[in-house]
């Protein structure tokens, strides 16, 4: 969680607190979506954050073959979990036959069976925050301490590698300050340091592990306060930066491995980034406290010709009802882009679905700031 969204958090409460006995009462738990479709894919598995504080990270799912989206799935499948998900939800994945969701404050990964979201475990993880896949084992990047936003702060981060089998942390290295995004190319991890609690004295750096001795071989120098770090077909990668919110505008960076060096750099704020094939998906609301306002981006970025193809995909107007695009993703088969609305940071969310050519299809209610995705295919 950044600076600017705790800011942002933090005033959504203080507007909100009186309201918040109306929001007491229960939604309905499944809506039915007018257009349900019979693909390669069964569905995706959405993960709200929550209110930090609050323990209100909660698990959504839409069956694509019936059209049914339901609410609080995780509760369902396990009634007796102590605070359900717990607080804060900041990654979610499907590998193999199993659930892993990063539960961010709570410090634990969650991990359940894919295809009935019952608990089968967790992995405690101080103040985790991202994670990726590497044969047997899982990675996390993790702050290593507590959410304390302090320019002194000294608590290096480090990566923890699980094995999937025992879900048990069998390795440890330390990388940069309160390291963010993760990604894995040819035995290498590229991990996203983002010094974001050190403000204004930011991270600038990704490490790079090599996997087979879990060392630190490398310190790529890029840009302050990074955030997202995504692997395309060709091994380039993707790393975004959320500056510093005043004079340092956030910007997207295509890195080679290979070359050693930056391809391209463009001024594009990233929220959530989402790779489909040779597309990168990005949405945004980037603050800045130079003008006490927001913008809105809705990307798409060829990653073969790194080039900007549009900065907004949304062709139909409806943009105007989305208040704070928060996450992106893109149904493999279909494809189909889903766009969530963190609305205010308080009241649950919403979740738009968009035709390839960007023209909107439904709208569903989600939970408290809806943000990450994972597509269960057959």
């Amino acid at each position: 969680m950044t600076l600017s969204r705790l800011t942002a958090v933090l005033l959504a409460l203080l507007t909100l607190a009186a309201c918040r006995q109306e929001e007491l009462i229960p939604l309905p738990e499944t809506e039915i979506t007018p257009t349900p479709t019979i693909s390669g894919v069964d569905g995706f598995y959405l993960l709200n954050e929550g209110n930090m504080g609050s323990n209100k990270s909660t698990l959504d799912y839409w069956d694509g073959t019936t059209g049914e989206y339901r609410r609080n799935i995780f509760a369902a499948a396990n009634p007796t979990v102590p605070k359900e998900l717990g607080d804060v939800g900041n990654d979610l994945a499907i590998y193999g036959s199993r659930l892993y969701a990063v539960i961010n404050c709570s410090n634990k990964v969650e991990i359940m069976d894919a295809a009935t979201t019952r608990k089968l475990g967790q992995v405690d993880i101080p103040n985790c925050r991202c994670m990726a896949f590497d044969g047997p084992y899982m990675y996390v990047t993790s702050y290593a301490g507590p959410v304390r936003i302090d320019p002194d702060y000294k608590q290096i981060g480090y990566v923890a590698k699980v094995d999937t089998a025992t879900m048990a942390v069998v390795d440890t290295v330390h990388v940069g300050y309160q390291p963010d995004g993760i990604a894995i190319v040819k035995g290498k991890a590229y991990v996203a340091n983002s010094g974001g609690y050190m403000v204004p004295n930011y991270e600038n750096t990704v490490s790079v592990i090599d996997l087979a001795s879990m060392r630190v071989v490398d310190a790529i120098e890029i840009a302050i306060n990074l955030h997202h770090v995504v692997a395309d077909r060709s091994g380039r990668l993707w790393i975004s930066s959320r500056g510093d919110y005043y004079d340092t505008e956030a910007r997207l960076f295509c890195y080679d491995p290979a070359a050693g060096r930056v391809l391209a750099e463009m001024e594009l704020s990233v929220g959530s980034m989402w790779l489909d094939g040779s597309r990168l998906y990005v949405v945004a609301t980037q603050w800045s406290y130079v003008s006490m306002d927001r913008e809105a981006s809705y990307a798409v970025i060829d990653t073969d010709t790194q080039t900007i193809l549009t900065r907004n995909f949304i062709t139909d107007g409806s943009e105007a009802k989305i208040r704070i695009p928060y996450g992106v993703a893109v149904n493999p088969v279909t494809k189909d882009i889903y766009v969530t609305d963190a609305l205010n940071y308080v009241n649950p969310g919403n979740l738009h679905c968009y035709t390839p050519d960007g023209k909107l299809q439904w709208t569903v209610r989600t939970g408290d700031i809806p943000a990450h995705f994972a597509f269960r295919t057959r």
